[in-house]
């Protein structure tokens, strides 16, 4: 895994620091927010743990809503922070008892989301460390790599099982990434119930934002106008 200065873990944490705010959520492209300052995105099976790996990012205990019950998030949900820094909660795939009209419906809104939002940054593709890559996962792989999306692999639930199991199916989620050249070559392991790693997470955003140039500093008032009109 990646290594950070102690400043960039500061900056990681900085970032991340402050009031977050739910902003709105889409079920279509005509109800995403306008594009204003850098977004990063996370995606991931069902039950994969975003919505509890976003509050752990943030510090606040019920941002995003979890749910026991897989497929609960069926929109792309955005919240902003006291900065500019945008992040979007996909919907999560692979639950097999989602109707296959519904399932179309997501899959057509994420991978236009995909495509045509020229602020996101990088998406995080978290993946249940029990369980690794699996052939559901390569659909959205495939479609962040068509349209040559960043993305970066993000292992979740590592506090359940030990480090000789982890540190192998690290190895393994890197070897299959590495014939995806949108993919980011490196992961990080998390636990959103311990903390494990979430300050790498952090860091890695921040050096991320930091190479791409962006402003991520606070402004008055925190969110824009734009995306204070969009709150429901």
């Amino acid at each position: 895994m990646a290594d950070f200065s102690a400043a960039e873990i500061e900056a990681g944490r900085r970032l991340f620091a402050g009031a977050w705010d739910f902003i709105s959520a889409a079920g279509g492209l005509d109800s995403v927010p306008p594009m204003s300052g850098p977004e990063i995105a996370f995606a991931g099976r069902s039950n994969v743990g975003k919505s509890s790996l976003i509050n752990a990012l943030t510090g606040r205990r019920a941002l995003a809503r979890t749910s026991n019950t897989p497929g609960r998030t069926q929109q792309l949900i955005f919240f902003g922070g006291s900065g500019q820094l945008v992040l979007t909660d996909m919907p999560g795939y692979g639950y097999a008892a989602v109707a296959k009209s519904k399932v179309a419906a997501w899959t057509d809104l994420i991978h236009d989301y995909l495509r045509g939002r020229a602020t996101l940054a990088r998406v995080y593709v978290l993946i249940d460390a029990r369980h690794g890559l699996k052939d559901v996962d390569d659909a959205i792989l495939d479609t962040l790599s068509k349209a040559a999306v960043s993305h970066e692999i993000v292992l979740t639930k590592c506090d359940q099982i030990d480090e000789a199991a982890l540190a192998e199916r690290t190895e393994a989620v890197k070897v299959a990434i590495r014939k995806r050249p949108a993919a980011f070559p490196d992961l990080i392991a998390t636990s959103a119930r311990t903390g494990a790693g979430i300050d790498l997470l952090r860091a890695a955003v921040a050096r991320l934002l930091a190479e791409r140039g962006a402003k991520t500093g606070a402004k008055t008032g925190g969110m824009t106008d734009d995306m204070r009109g969009r709150q429901t």
